[in-house]
């Protein structure tokens, strides 16, 4: 879609789309501050990041407008909520997959009218989105997918009957098998909802776009390296977020501009950040779109996150699907195989998260992690102890955020964040 709605054609956009248009109104303003806030105090930012923070600004508009286009020509969506489903399948049946996470405290209190308040935010987020009548892809579904990846969810699923997949909590070859068998059930329910066969062309081009997709990701991480990045950790993660809801040819393109600015800024010298700081990981649960309050501590204390352990991060990029498959059934195959690598904290034992998070302290020169746990996502939590005892024996100083998606704490945070700073400045100096 090239043409670029106006704001009284957005606004025509949402009201037949039965949303609550003027507290939707509030909730654009309550996010364009909070994006304000976060990202644009960053005085040497790329000028490619411009296309991304518009993109985040269109995820409600411009981007509503293309899956209402594609519905329109007779294609089908669903809304997901996690990165184990697998888009390349999506893809090969002609369906387009819209991911519902929600990143704003403006909606969590409308979940309460279903939802108790002690659970995780992001599933009050999301679903406080469509009891306000603020969610653009409430009515833009077919079905919606859910996962069993932690017990807020999967009761919400029950909740509100949604089609589940089964996300094993063991990594044996009985629990290999069984997601095999529910991506396989999950390619049948593509099929049918779109009435589209998944062939082996589709498929593979599938495979090629998601993993050309998470090429461009890990590129981007690859100049966080760096020991002046030329993108920072701020950045790099709205990139990543962004991601999950751009039109992949239009975040392809977008992301090759980003690369060769990223490319001529390091060739250069040209650093994002303009005083030294520390190298950190930013460990822990996910920072879905609109979520930035952790990293903008961060940054604004003087800490670089060079690199992101997170599903909005390396969780979501890392490996690639092999493109010389030849048969469906290959592919499905090795498809299952890629997403069952996921180090999701509700594995136990979590040894393969452990092992990649002391391989990117290493590979990143990091100089301390940041555990960032969401509210009551337990998993995390408790793990975060696991990698802790790691970090130790690696004389890698490490601090635990446990916040939700309200700004209230966002002092306190930085002040945290400076003290983290100040310890590991007096190691450097011993």
């Amino acid at each position: 879609m090239k043409d670029r709605l106006d704001s009284k054609q957005l606004h025509d956009m949402w009201a037949e789309l039965n949303m609550d248009v003027k507290l939707h109104d509030q909730l654009l303003e309550n996010s364009g501050k909070t994006h304000s806030r976060n990202f644009l105090w960053q005085k040497n930012r790329p000028k490619a990041m411009l296309a991304f923070d518009r993109a985040l600004h269109d995820s409600h508009g411009q981007r509503v407008a293309e899956v209402i286009e594609h519905r329109k020509a007779g294609g089908k969506s669903i809304g997901s909520f996690c990165i184990y489903l697998p888009d390349e399948i999506t893809m090969a049946a002609k369906v387009l997959n819209i991911p519902l996470c929600g990143g704003t405290g403006f909606s969590v209190n409308y979940a309460d009218k279903i939802l108790p308040r002690d659970i995780c935010p992001l599933v009050r987020s999301t679903f406080g989105m469509a009891l306000s009548g603020t969610c653009p892809y409430k009515t833009l579904k077919d079905f919606v997918v859910g996962e069993t990846t932690c017990d807020a969810k999967k009761k919400t699923w029950d909740l509100l009957n949604f089609r589940v997949l089964e996300v094993p909590q063991k990594k044996n070859a009985r629990d290999r098998a069984l997601w095999l068998a529910e991506v396989k059930d999950f390619a049948s329910q593509m099929e049918s909802l779109s009435g589209a066969s998944i062939t082996a062309a589709s498929l593979r081009e599938g495979i090629r776009k998601q993993n050309r997709k998470r090429d461009v990701l890990n590129a981007i991480n690859e100049f966080r390296k760096l020991h002046e990045p030329p993108i920072s950790g701020l950045d790099a993660l709205l990139v990543s977020q962004v991601a999950l809801n751009m039109d992949i040819d239009t975040f392809l393109e977008t992301g090759k501009t980003l690369l060769d600015e990223l490319e001529q800024r390091a060739a250069k010298g040209v650093s994002a950040y303009q005083e030294p700081g520390v190298r950190v990981v930013m460990a822990g649960t996910p920072s879905p779109m609109g979520y930035a309050k952790i990293h903008a501590a961060a940054e604004m204390s003087g800490l670089r996150v060079v690199i992101d352990e997170s599903c909005t991060g390396l969780r979501y990029s890392r490996n690639n699907v092999p493109e010389d498959l030849e048969t469906v059934d290959e592919m499905i195959e090795a498809i299952a195989d890629r997403y069952f690598e996921v180090d999701c904290a509700c594995f136990t034992p979590n040894i393969e998260r452990r092992d990649n998070l002391k391989g990117l302290v290493e590979e990143y020169r990091t100089e301390g992690v940041i555990h960032n746990i969401l509210q009551y996502c337990h998993g995390f939590n408790i793990e975060a102890g696991v990698m802790d005892k790691m970090l130790s024996e690696m004389n890698i100083p490490s601090m635990k955020i446990v916040s939700d998606y309200s700004q209230e704490d966002s002092e306190q945070i930085k002040i945290r964040m400076e003290s983290f700073k100040g310890v590991v400045e007096n190691r450097r100096a011993q």
